[in-house]
């Protein structure tokens, strides 16, 4: 959480949000003048009916705009005066309604207990001192906004603790007098701009040293300047680049923070790149200017980075939206001052409504890392103030983007506030004042049950059928003088002896890595298309099979069970026989048969040693036509039966399907509309596969009812076939538990907001929460995601066994970075406990992904260097939760499970017959005793009688 007594705001500016831009006897602004103009040049504000004549009309609706801080629960509220509302030309005559505008917000944000934050000067320059002297490129001008910031201080100053003498003045000064893009739209190049800039800072000193002596003695108040900057990273992390990133920030923000805050005047990077044009300060102005701030007024976000900063600006370096990089940078370069966040946030698109998924999760982010500047950099921020309170018109972008926390419709008349899901989140985190640690997101302690299966996951298990030396009945001769090679005997030849399992020392290297993990399951996938290269059983590769016996077999010598998964799609043919691939895939039906042919051959070539069976691991369901999926399902539960029928008495094994699942969260938690797109795509994932089989017989009716209105709405032609009633009961059931791979968990809206991440076919938005933790592949990492999926199966599917056939992340290959899977194992398993033991969900295994970096490169638990395993740190983790079984505290009753080995055909006799054993043990031991003492004996009385 914050430190006790942050402070939480919003804020809002005069001409975004006001209008009556002609009522209560105001003057026209530059803004006023600027967006009437009748051609708009290009990059340019928006002009007519997009000015800020009306905008969010809050001029007319004072107490609606406080009825909204007063809903958020915040602790002070920014915004700004207008300088043509008081004085209608710049200078006098004051404007009594104006006055009478203002001390009616102040009074009622005192009665709400809302402290005001106001700034005299937010870019809305009088027209008539615009006319008159030609605005900041006068010399006149901060006298004038000294007379102006007396008149506020005298009427207003009672009521505010808080003033900034005016908001970024980098935008008013470049753009304004400089390119022009903004207004008074002046184009008068840089000269003209650091001309202005200059003015503007001797109009803040002016507006500070009038109030510390004037006002402050009696008012208590303090007074600063709204300074706005990006942040900028090197391109390389070169001594060059790292100094163009000072100069970057220099030309910014330093190139007014620095005269303030430091010696009064420019930052030495600019005086060296721009000789004359800077103006220069005389010895009397920079101490006049030093210090004449109470504290550090940061604006940060999407005004200034990313759009008003013009490219050069940036000094061939990259930009970022990192706010801690800057605070930080803000207290060592300016002498660790107070900083009080006056403006932060982004924006969404002008036509999101009130579900603003992306605005929430970048003010997440924001907010995130100003905790982080203060917990962990000792930078001194004591407020934070959220822009803005609600939607009004944005400068250049006009009303194309949204940056308020209520929504208002600019085309009605009454202009209601309406919350939007940001609203909800910051009222929150107002209350909690930040992110203290959910109950639900701790650790617990705890282990899982007896004979749960811990194990790890290889897609293809590495295949080398290079048979032994010992297997070549070929005698050769060692020439050490010569060549040092050995020489073949031309027609001289050794016994052959019988081949081993022994002799495939590929498979020998592999045990003894899964031996030194400590697992007790290892799942990888057959490959079809090799067993079987046609398709049939014309054609069988007897050498790999034999291969893949000795491999289950060898495993079992190990006492680790095989996982075996009949077919998973990888390869360019989704690992499909040449022959089925070519014609149509899983689209033709005879592909149905033909795996029931395939699964009968492994069932009984590989069933002996196979107890754990998989038909299908992950299906892609993303690539998948529905014709496809409806054949596959038919496949699935044939398999199913067949072993079922067949062979489970004899084997003695189980079967299901493997599905990936990953959970999919409504983007926004309090909109009912992003709840309803989670659940339709969690059916489309999960369920379009998963209902046939555990649920029903059929494909989920949220399914069917959705393509039936996309169908007949917008003239798709997507057909989701139907099953027969005998081909429901063939599926349904067709399952001994629930597999599931789950890896990552993704946040889902209904409000379109980026056109690359919409689904227009399911009308969903992809989110994404820049809080959270990715891998260098961007996977999020969500551990509670896992949670809630397993409580979701168990809710739609019952109390089935469920086994976690896959979880895993990537990660870099530096040894160093190995922490972010070490993390990941560890969080995820503990949220599988949480599953199992708070959620009793019938949760009976775990598998890593995955095995090593040799088959899946940057997932693996050995990494893949030279020829060479190498245990990871993950690893060595993973096998410690295994050892303990869980996470054991003080409190854990110690769990005494009988000694488990797995299944062994060859073993089965001797283990179920130890009695028997022991006495034919016993008789033949008995039996060479007396054969050995009758020889013994016979000889002695032969030697005897001789």
């Amino acid at each position: 959480t914050f430190p006790d007594g942050f402070l939480w705001g919003a804020g809002s500016a005069a001409y975004q949000t006001e209008g009556g831009w002609r009522q209560g006897g105001k003057g026209a602004s530059v803004w006023d003048t600027f967006a009437h103009r009748p051609a708009a040049p290009p990059g340019s504000a928006p002009r007519g009916p997009a000015g800020g004549d009306v905008a969010s009309d809050s001029y007319n609706n004072l107490f609606r705009d406080a009825e909204g801080l007063r809903r958020l629960g915040v602790s002070h509220y920014r915004f700004s005066l207008a300088w043509a509302r008081l004085l209608p030309n710049g200078t006098a005559p004051v404007n009594p309604a104006g006055l009478e505008h203002y001390r009616r917000l102040l009074g009622r944000l005192r009665e709400l207990g809302v402290e005001p934050v106001v700034t005299l000067y937010h870019w809305d320059l009088p027209q008539g001192l615009q006319d008159a002297f030609g605005g900041w490129a006068s010399p006149i001008l901060p006298q004038l906004f000294r007379d102006y910031a007396e008149l506020c201080f005298r009427h207003f100053g009672g009521l505010v603790r808080y003033w900034l003498t005016m908001d970024n003045p980098y935008v008013v000064a470049w753009h304004g007098y400089g390119t022009g893009r903004l207004p008074p739209g002046v184009q008068g190049g840089p000269r003209l701009g650091y001309r202005a800039a200059h003015h503007l800072l001797q109009a803040h000193a002016k507006v500070w040293h009038l109030y510390n002596d004037h006002f402050r003695p009696t008012q208590k108040g303090k007074v600063s300047i709204a300074l706005s900057s990006h942040w900028i990273k090197p391109q390389r992390l070169t001594e060059n680049n790292i100094k163009e990133c000072q100069k970057s920030l220099d030309f910014v923000l330093g190139w007014f923070a620095k005269p303030i805050f430091i010696d009064g005047d420019y930052p030495e990077s600019m005086r060296s790149n721009l000789s004359s044009l800077l103006p220069e300060f005389s010895e009397v102005e920079k101490k006049y200017i030093r210090g004449t701030a109470d504290f550090f007024a940061l604006s940060f976000g999407a005004t200034l980075s990313f759009q008003l900063l013009d490219s050069h600006m940036k000094f061939q370096q990259l930009e970022s939206i990192s706010l801690r990089q800057l605070l930080y940078w803000i207290s060592s370069e300016y002498n660790n001052p107070q900083i009080f966040i006056v403006e932060n946030s982004w924006f969404v698109s002008g036509s999101t409504k009130r579900d603003d998924a992306k605005y929430i999760y970048y003010l997440k982010k924001f907010i995130m890392e100003t905790l982080k500047a203060i917990r962990y950099d000792g930078v001194n921020v004591f407020g934070y103030t959220v822009w803005s309170l609600l939607d009004g018109f944005e400068w250049h972008r006009g009303y194309s983007i949204r940056r308020g926390l209520f929504y208002v419709d600019f085309q009605s008349h009454d202009k209601k506030l309406m919350p939007k899901s940001s609203v909800l989140f910051y009222q929150k985190l107002i209350e909690k004042n930040g992110f203290p640690p959910l109950p639900e997101n701790q650790p617990i302690k705890g282990i899982f049950p007896c004979g749960f299966a811990w194990g790890i996951v290889d897609n293809y298990i590495q295949v080398d059928t290079t048979p032994a030396q010992f297997l070549d009945s070929n005698v050769y001769v060692w020439d050490v003088h010569q060549t040092k090679k050995l020489i073949k005997v031309d027609g001289v030849f050794t016994s052959r002896r019988k081949r081993h399992c022994v002799d495939f020392a590929a498979i020998r290297l592999q045990i003894s890595l899964l031996q030194e993990m400590h697992i007790t399951h290892f799942h990888f996938s057959l490959k079809w298309s090799l067993i079987l290269p046609l398709g049939n059983l014309s054609l069988v590769n007897h050498t790999l099979v034999h291969y893949y016996q000795c491999f289950a077999s060898e495993l079992l010598r190990a006492n680790i069970t095989p996982v075996v998964a009949l077919w998973q799609p990888m390869s360019e043919n989704r690992e499909l026989p040449a022959s089925l691939a070519k014609y149509g895939a899983w689209e033709n039906p005879e592909t149905v048969q033909a795996f029931v042919e395939y699964a009968r051959f492994c069932f009984m070539n590989l069933g002996g040693h196979v107890k754990f069976w998989i038909t299908m691991n992950e299906p892609p369901v993303k690539n998948l036509t529905y014709t496809a999926g409806h054949n596959l399902l038919k496949a699935h539960a044939k398999a199913w039966h067949l072993y079922d029928k067949e062979f489970r008495r004899s084997q003695k094994g189980k079967i299901s399907i493997a599905l990936q699942a990953d959970w999919v969260e409504p983007a926004c938690p309090f909109s009912r509309n992003d709840q309803e797109v989670a659940d339709r795509i969690l059916e489309f994932d999960i369920g379009w596969l998963a209902e046939p089989i555990f649920g029903n017989g059929d494909y989920p009716q949220v399914m069917r009812a959705w393509l039936h209105r996309r169908n007949s709405v917008d003239l798709y032609n997507f057909h989701l076939p139907y099953f027969s009633e005998d081909e429901k009961k063939l599926i349904q059931g067709s399952f001994d538990f629930f597999a599931l791979s789950h890896y990552t968990t993704t946040l889902v809206g209904w409000e379109k907001e980026d056109a690359l991440k919409y689904d227009h076919y399911l009308e969903v938005q992809m989110i994404n929460d820049i809080t959270w933790l990715h891998s260098p592949s961007r996977a999020a990492v969500v551990p509670w995601g896992l949670r809630k999926l397993l409580k979701w199966v168990k809710s739609k599917y019952g109390d089935v066994p469920i086994y976690v056939m896959a979880n895993g992340i990537d990660d870099d290959h530096n040894m160093m970075h190995d922490k972010l899977r070490v993390y990941y194992i560890e969080n995820y398993i503990n949220e599988a406990l949480k599953a199992y033991t708070l959620d009793n969900v019938n949760l009976q295994g775990y598998f890593v992904y995955s095995f090593n970096d040799r088959t899946a490169p940057k997932y693996g638990l050995y990494s893949y260097v030279a020829n060479q395993y190498e245990p990871k740190p993950s690893m060595k983790h993973y096998r410690e939760i295994i050892d303990s079984n869980g996470f054991p505290g003080p409190e854990t009753p110690k769990l005494l499970c009988p000694e488990e080995i797995a299944s062994c055909p060859e073993c089965h006799f001797f283990r179920t017959r130890k009695s028997l054993l022991a006495f034919i043990s016993f008789i033949f031991v008995a039996f060479i005793v007396t054969i050995f003492s009758i020889t013994y004996y016979s000889k002695k009385v032969e030697r005897r009688y001789k």
